[in-house]
């Protein structure tokens, strides 16, 4: 059996190279969390949440799923949510998906895929209440990177109608949604201009 030591090794280089640059970096993180974002992105494996937006870890709290996806019967989801506005105080929640996003992809392909079925359906009925749009798109991408974006659209939407959301803006607490997506072909961050704060678009 595999023990991955070549991982550990990785690890003991990146902890040192940390080191060097700011010796106080490990105390300093150890002693507090304090992030002004919560990040809910996708599980996609080269959509690494810090490094896009370069921020050092403990300046962004992240929860991610297959799809960016944000249900109110996810209690892992929105346990994250909570903690993140009651605990955390986070000003900003930025759901953000990408491009090109594979469980997009299968929700819009017509074959099963599995248990992941049971998770994207969601995905689905945005595609389907969408007829109209993806009837003007020619290609099989722009279909799936359209989708991708009204998922996110979604989502923001969600996460706005949480009872956690709503009771943090009644008591006036500073709190933003945006919505982003994220391009594997260039590494850049794209607003879908459909942030709320406080109940209301701007």
């Amino acid at each position: 059996m595999k023990n991955l030591s070549h991982l550990f090794k990785q690890n003991k280089t990146w902890a040192a190279q940390i080191l060097k640059k700011n010796p106080e970096f490990f105390k300093v993180l150890s002693e507090q969390q304090s992030p002004e974002y919560l990040w809910i992105g996708c599980s996609d494996s080269r959509v690494p949440a810090n490094e896009i937006v370069n921020l050092l870890p403990g300046e962004l709290f992240v929860h991610r799923n297959v799809a960016n996806l944000v249900k109110y019967t996810d209690m892992n989801c929105l346990s994250v949510l909570q903690y993140a506005i009651d605990i955390l105080k986070v000003k900003h929640i930025i759901v953000c998906g990408h491009y090109g996003c594979g469980g997009v992809r299968a929700a819009m392909e017509d074959k099963p895929h599995g248990l992941v079925d049971n998770w994207i359906g969601s995905i689905l009925d945005i595609y389907s209440q969408n007829k109209k749009i993806f009837s003007k798109l020619k290609s099989e991408e722009s279909k799936v990177n359209k989708l991708c974006e009204l998922n996110v659209k979604s989502q923001v939407y969600n996460v706005s109608q949480t009872t956690i959301v709503q009771e943090a803006w009644k008591r006036k607490q500073n709190l933003t949604i945006h919505g982003w997506i994220y391009s594997l072909k260039d590494g850049l961050l794209k607003d879908l201009e459909v942030s709320i704060s406080n109940g209301k678009k701007f």
